[in-house]
């Protein structure tokens, strides 16, 4: 397929009147062709004004055409493989292995959303019929569902082009909920953006759908963005970025006159908590292991280990040893973009600035351009406890090591940690009693808890938790990755003593969809 570096509003191709922009090569710095245009208000307003119209059709499929429909994305991408993977690289400096992972984890969602949309759990239908003999009052027949609510705004990621981009978990569950979507792509892979966007809008046409059920637009996130979220025909945003980028969205959809929901994922150091049991078991290999999730995809990953906390004492001190070692043989991968690099220069530079925070290890830059070295800062445990700056995010291979003497002081200073997505603990048998008392702080400060591993990387599925407190996200209380996610998109509606004859499928007595409900209180497939 040929990249034309245009807009793609309701199945038509588009050039913007707005200027333009072009991708960068991160590896050597030099511009990527062709330029990609950016829209127009009047052609924002199009987009918007097809994604309304397109609503109340598009959610009006049943379960198995929209389940094919996602599936019809994910074979689009497939058959696209080779030159996305070919123009990510370029545009992102990742490996074409992390693209071609990155590419089945966005297709496998797809397919795994469009399972879940079959099933139908997602409705949620409580039927509770009526009562009319029951005393002192009849009871009447009251059913609920979940409905889509309406068109939604979707932001494409920096550091994952295609898993939470174009075609990513936001847009992914948006379109199993029933909602239009609009893909604000982000400027740092345009051309990918516009690939696996064309695929989209060729399965909205294969599957009969009306064409505004997906649109694809480029400009610039500070107006196309702001007006796109401002829009009173917009119902929902989904969005993976900054923490600055997030909390200026949140403040324009909460003052439009009709609030709505953004659910941003934004910041996260992302707290590993190494107790005595597990250091005595393998300090060195712990170490290492370490160092090879802080550096992997040169620390662009929303769960990079941020943050480790590590005893006073010797097997402390050979952990420390070990990711100093390991940090001092590792060089800096290329980051996404130069201002990514630009900016984990000035979080490194700030952390190391700060007052009883020690620079303990320091890698090699890459051969690349924006390629720069891991960094490994320590502290201990009251300078932690008293600067909030050590828990500003730096996005990229630079972590600090927090040394501590009791497990009463931690406790205490891990109840004033921020949101976060993530937390680890390494543990044995030895270290249960110290992990029940830490268990309750954290669940009430992350969104998932992890034992004997490391956080970078995050399995797509009915059980994931990608979310937390602030500013890890928006609202904790649902997530961007896994099949929980769809929920987002939705709302309850009951209808009280409806006729039959108006009933939606989902709710009606004859279930012709055959989902899983909830008759009278009792869970039932008939």
């Amino acid at each position: 397929m040929t990249i034309n570096g245009h807009s793609l509003i309701a199945g038509q191709s588009v050039p913007g009147t707005e200027g333009s922009t072009q991708a960068v090569d991160p590896a050597t710095g030099k511009s990527l062709d062709p330029g990609f245009s950016f829209i127009s208000a009047d052609q924002l307003d199009a987009a918007a004004a097809a994604a309304a119209e397109a609503f109340d059709s598009y959610r009006a499929t049943t379960p198995k055409e929209r389940a094919e429909f996602l599936e019809r994305i994910a074979d689009n991408i497939e058959a696209r493989a080779e030159q996305i993977t070919e123009r990510g690289v370029a545009e992102t400096g990742l490996p074409a292995a992390r693209l071609e992972g990155e590419r089945g984890r966005t297709t496998g969602q797809l397919r795994l959303f469009a399972q879940t949309v079959r099933a139908g759990d997602h409705q949620e239908v409580r039927v509770d019929p009526a009562q009319p003999d029951r005393q002192p009052a009849p009871r009447p027949d009251i059913r609920q569902r979940q409905i889509p609510v309406g068109p939604v705004a979707v932001f494409g990621a920096s550091n994952f082009p295609l898993a939470f981009s174009t075609a990513g978990g936001d847009t992914a569950s948006a379109l199993a909920a029933g909602c239009p979507v609009i893909v604000k792509a982000h400027n740092a892979h345009p051309g990918t953006a516009e690939l696996v966007g064309q695929a989209i809008t060729e399965a909205v046409q294969a599957s009969g759908l009306p064409a505004g059920t997906f649109s694809l637009i480029y400009g610039s996130g500070k107006t196309v963005g702001q007006a796109l979220v401002s829009d009173p025909r917009i119902k929902a945003v989904g969005f993976t970025g900054s923490q600055a980028g997030g909390t200026a969205l949140m403040k324009t959809a909460a003052a439009r006159p009709e609030p709505i929901p953004v659910y941003a994922e934004m910041s996260s150091i992302n707290p590993v908590f190494l107790l005595s049991g597990a250091l005595a078991s393998d300090a060195e290999k712990l170490g290492a292991d370490f160092v090879g999730s802080l550096t992997m995809g040169s620390g662009q990953f929303c769960t990079n280990p941020g943050l480790v906390f590590v005893p006073n004492g010797a097997d402390g001190d050979r952990f420390v040893s070990a990711a100093v070692s390991t940090v001092g043989v590792t060089a800096g991968q290329t980051m996404l973009t130069p201002g990514i690099a630009a900016a984990c220069a000035a979080g490194i530079d700030r952390l190391g600035g700060i007052n009883g925070v020690s620079l303990i290890a320091e890698g090699t830059p890459g051969d690349t351009e924006n390629a720069p070295s891991p960094t490994l800062f320590e502290t201990e445990l009251d300078v932690f406890a008293n600067e909030i700056e050590l828990q500003e995010e730096v996005f990229g291979s630079a972590s600090l090591i927090v040394r501590y003497d009791s497990v009463d002081e931690l406790v205490t200073a891990v109840s004033a940690i921020q949101g976060q997505l993530t937390a680890t603990l390494h543990v044995t048998d030895q270290d249960a009693a110290i992990a029940e008392r830490l268990l309750p702080v954290l669940e009430r400060r992350v969104g998932r808890i992890l034992f004997n591993g490391w956080p970078t990387g995050v399995e797509v599925n009915h059980a994931m938790v990608h979310g937390g407190p602030f500013p890890a996200t928006s609202d904790p209380r649902t997530t961007s990755v896994g099949t929980l996610a769809i929920y987002r998109f939705q709302r309850p509606v009951a209808y009280q003593n409806m006729p039959a004859s108006l009933m939606p499928p989902a709710v009606s007595d004859q279930n012709p969809w055959g989902l899983r409900r909830r008759v009278d209180g009792e869970p039932r497939q008939d």
